[in-house]
């Protein structure tokens, strides 16, 4: 079953549309869902690494976007939408930690954590509930989402086509190394959040 969507996203990588499917989940991922852009801009770049730079510039658009959506959300909707995001993410009782820490440390928060697999949501609806200046957010979003995915783009343009066999041909521990750093990253986020 893995290979199989593996090779449909590859094979999805050259239509029209899969840019769009990329800024989709890298906009959604900054502010509700879930799952990481990498999971697609990855294979897109495999599939394409003549599109490297350009799926790199497109997820960092979209999440820079999505981000300012979670902005709004801690902003103007923490009390419902907001609490309920940052509640199942299991950051509860961690958010006035979280928010006290932007005091002090807000700089340092979003270039490090809008570079870890820490959802990037809990970075930008806390940013709304803590009323970062929205200037230095959007600035700072840009550099650190820019840095991964630009990063992540010159990895797999560099490594391309022994980067494809390495994941084709261990495509299994690949996708769990992958899972396991997410995970990581979520118990990081509630360890040192």
């Amino acid at each position: 079953m893995l290979r199989k969507l593996y090779d449909w996203i590859i094979a999805y990588s050259a239509k029209p549309s899969a840019p769009w499917a990329l800024a989709l989940v890298a906009f959604a991922e900054s502010s509700v869902f879930p799952v990481p852009p990498d999971v697609l801009q990855v294979p897109m770049t495999l599939a394409r690494p003549d599109r490297a730079w350009r799926y790199a510039l497109i997820a960092t658009i979209a999440s820079v976007l999505g981000g300012l959506v979670g902005y709004a959300i801690g902003a103007l909707l923490y009390d419902s939408v907001g609490k309920f995001l940052i509640d199942l993410y299991g950051y509860g009782t961690k958010v006035d930690q979280f928010r006290a820490a932007y005091a002090h440390y807000g700089h340092w928060v979003i270039l490090l954590k809008g570079l870890t697999p820490i959802p990037f949501k809990l970075v930008t609806i806390t940013s709304g509930f803590a009323d970062y200046n929205l200037f230095w957010f959007v600035l700072l979003s840009i550099i650190t989402r820019g840095a991964r995915f630009f990063l992540l783009a010159a990895l797999l343009h560099h490594f391309g086509q022994s980067a494809r066999e390495f994941i084709e041909k261990r495509l299994g521990l690949v996708t769990l190394s992958f899972l396991a750093v997410l995970v990581i990253g979520l118990v990081a986020a509630a360890y040192f959040a």
